[in-house]
């Protein structure tokens, strides 16, 4: 029987911990070590890059911990895989080989893409975008490490995808797996986060005991498809089954997790606590994945600016009424979009000048980068000694910056020349899966008030989050909340509690927008999916809280009726 494989991860995003794959090369045995480099809005910042220079493009970070770390990896035994490639994986590819040459190692260096869909946007209805990159899979991975590779780089794969990818080359896996590669997905999916799987923004925080440094996660993937979440010993944070529902849970929809590869049954899975940080996670079932692949588009849409006045004591909103008018009046051309924000942080009979003070915040946005640069900015400046007592401002003047949208396109797989390019150069296109299906509307989830007709007695009104967790994220304009609870009782409680209704209310925000529920017993958990609360996108929009991290938190502190049973 093939031994399962362990799989650890070193990075959630393009700026995460650097001493991370280090520390995951000596914190233990892996077989694998993959990092996770690219969002939404990275795809945009690396697509910037490649057009200031053709030869970047790609996550700089990555390169610069092979530098220290890729003879420890080759000295284990331990295969490299990221998406650190971004819009450049041939360019990242050369550039590991001349670091590797430089340190005197030869490690087999393969590289997949094809994902890049820019020169063909037009033609596959796509758009003019800047950046246009399709959601690959995790075969192409496979391949390039049955072909004996040390290192793969990609680009725009899915998260889970450089899972996927190791276990079906250690397993053997061929499409029609669908169960096991399902399961290779729940997985990746946990782990591609980095420490969100052990503790890092985590709604119970306060429960685990050594918070300082936390360990990143690992998966033990068997031939089932079935894992362990573990991390290395005696590193901080914790894995429990929560920590492992709060990252289920993360920038999902419905039950159906759709991907390039499989369709993953998120109600599907069975989570065990093994104690020790080891949470198996089984059960996992698979469907045939669409016939369309994701597209990841950003297009640029402009320029914007922002200034940020300070006001203070008594009087707010006339001072604000008072600086709001005077700014708009002094500027020569009103940019095509203000949006001003008035937050009122301010208390009153206030021990401390800061706790006196609120925020007024102006955002412009045009496709004139003048009309949003200085002249913007300076017109606040201008008003210093002629507007509201107390004047003063966060930040000095600033030019306009360039800001992009984000949206996602759909192309049929074949459309996709998945391609992978080995270390002896040759090359292998990755045909797509042969058996597709629609993807089915999501039913509605009866109420369990009217399923069980349940009672819980007495209430009192206190925050959510004492019985409730919730992580959020964001997808694109979207938004998810997923929201757990750690018993039976509990969830059937909150699934007849907390309604559409009643979270819009808790929500004022999404009352105009429409919201899907959820509900996911297996993981004693409902997910909502706000449509379009933030706009189009994180570096569109002007959102107090643009990637809705938060939103999850405030949710928890909001107050209703808690049965007093539960405690508390």
């Amino acid at each position: 029987m093939i031994q399962a494989i362990r799989i650890g991860n070193a990075s959630g995003f393009y700026g995460d911990r650097f001493s991370a794959m280090q520390e995951m090369l000596t914190g233990g045995d892996l077989d694998c070590l993959t990092g996770d480099y690219l969002a939404e809005l990275t795809m945009l910042i690396l697509g910037r890059d490649r057009l200031k220079d053709p030869k970047t493009g790609y996550a700089k970070t990555f390169l610069r911990q092979l530098e220290s770390s890729l003879g420890t990896a080759m000295d284990a035994g331990v295969t490299i895989v990221s998406n650190a490639g971004g819009v450049n994986p041939a360019g990242l590819a050369a550039a590991i080989g001349a670091l590797a040459e430089k340190l005197g190692l030869a490690p087999k260096i393969a590289y997949v893409d094809g994902d890049d869909l820019g020169d063909r946007a037009a033609d596959l209805g796509l758009g003019t975008p800047l950046t246009a990159n399709a959601y690959l899979g995790g075969f192409g991975i496979a391949a390039a490490l049955r072909s004996g590779a040390d290192i793969v780089v990609t680009g725009r794969v899915t998260d889970a995808s450089l899972t996927v990818g190791p276990a079906a080359a250690h397993f053997g896996w061929c499409p029609d797996d669908l169960d096991q590669l399902a399961g290779a997905v729940a997985a990746g999916h946990i782990i591609e986060c980095g420490t969100q799987a052990t503790g890092g923004n985590y709604s119970f925080f306060t429960e685990i005991n050594d918070m300082g440094h936390l360990g990143f996660p690992i998966a033990e993937i068997s031939a089932s498809g079935d894992s362990v979440i573990t991390k290395h010993a005696g590193t901080g944070g914790a894995v429990t089954v929560g920590t492992v529902t709060a990252q289920l849970l993360y920038e999902v929809g419905g039950p159906r997790y759709l991907g390039p590869d499989v369709t993953t049954r998120l109600d599907s899975i069975t989570l065990t606590d093994l104690g020790d940080d080891r949470v198996r996670v089984s059960a996992v079932r698979g469907e045939a994945p669409p016939e369309t692949l994701k597209v990841s588009l950003n297009h640029l849409a402009g320029f914007r600016n922002e200034v940020t006045m300070v006001l203070t004591g008594l009087d707010i909103e006339a001072k604000a009424e008072l600086a709001r008018g005077q700014f708009e009046a002094e500027l020569t051309t009103r940019p095509a979009d203000l949006t001003w924000t008035l937050t009122r942080l301010d208390q009153k009979d206030a021990p401390t000048e800061q706790q006196a003070s609120a925020l007024l915040q102006c955002v412009a946005k045009d496709t004139d980068q003048k009309v949003v640069g200085r002249q913007f900015s300076s017109a606040a400046v201008e008003l210093a000694l002629a507007s509201y007592p107390g004047f003063t401002m966060t930040a000095p003047p600033a030019a306009g910056s360039p800001y992009a949208v984000f949206e996602a396109g759909y192309v049929p797989a074949h459309e996709v020349s998945h391609t992978v390019h080995l270390a002896d150069g040759t090359t292998q296109v990755i045909e797509p899966p042969s058996a597709t299906g629609s993807v089915p509307s999501e039913p509605v989830a009866a109420s369990h008030a009217t399923i069980s007709g349940t009672h819980w007695g007495p209430t009192r009104v206190a925050p959510l989050g004492e019985i409730a967790g919730a992580r959020s994220g964001d997808k694109g304009g979207n938004a998810n909340v997923g929201v757990w609870v750690r018993n039976r009782e509990h969830f059937d409680w909150l699934a007849a509690t907390l309604t559409t209704n009643l979270f819009t209310q808790l929500i004022p925000e999404a009352e105009a927008l429409e919201v899907h529920r959820h509900e996911l017993p297996n993981l004693l958990a409902l997910n909502f999916v706000i449509d379009g609360i933030l706009g189009r996108g994180v570096a569109d929009n002007v959102r107090f809280d643009p990637q809705a991290k938060g939103l999850g938190e405030w949710l928890r502190s909001r107050h209703v009726p808690i049965p007093i049973r539960f405690g508390g």
